[in-house]
């Protein structure tokens, strides 16, 4: 199972696994008491897709669309957080305050559909 959660929010013993998919460090936040497991920026929306969404709603569907065109040429650095979510709670760490439309929601998403493929 894999869920999303704001960094800013207290880790907790359901989280699981816990991630940070950002690129950059979310301000204010110390590693002490994150618990993650690790931080994996590489599965971070590039610089130019970033800024080009600036968290833009209307962008949603075409920026999720570039997104997982990203991801696909990203196999092997998913891989390890494919493999971290089989069978346990994963958790996806993000600290944009729109909680409906950011690269962790849209990486679950990705993960999911990815997921979906490979057990049939």
């Amino acid at each position: 199972m894999i869920q999303v959660k704001r960094v800013y929010e207290p880790a907790a013993e359901s989280d699981g696994a816990r991630f940070l998919v950002d690129r950059l460090w979310p301000r204010g936040v110390k590693k002490q008491g994150l618990a993650l497991k690790g931080w994996l920026k590489d599965l971070a929306p590039s610089a130019g897709l970033r800024k080009w969404f600036h968290h833009d709603a209307t962008r949603w569907s075409e920026f999720r669309r570039r997104y997982f065109a990203e991801l696909d040429a990203k196999a092997k650095a998913i891989q390890p957080l494919f493999n971290a979510a089989r069978g346990r709670r994963v958790t996806l760490l993000f600290s944009a305050r729109d909680t409906e439309h950011n690269n962790a929601v849209a990486l679950k998403a990705y993960l999911e559909r990815k997921w979906a493929k490979t057990s049939h």
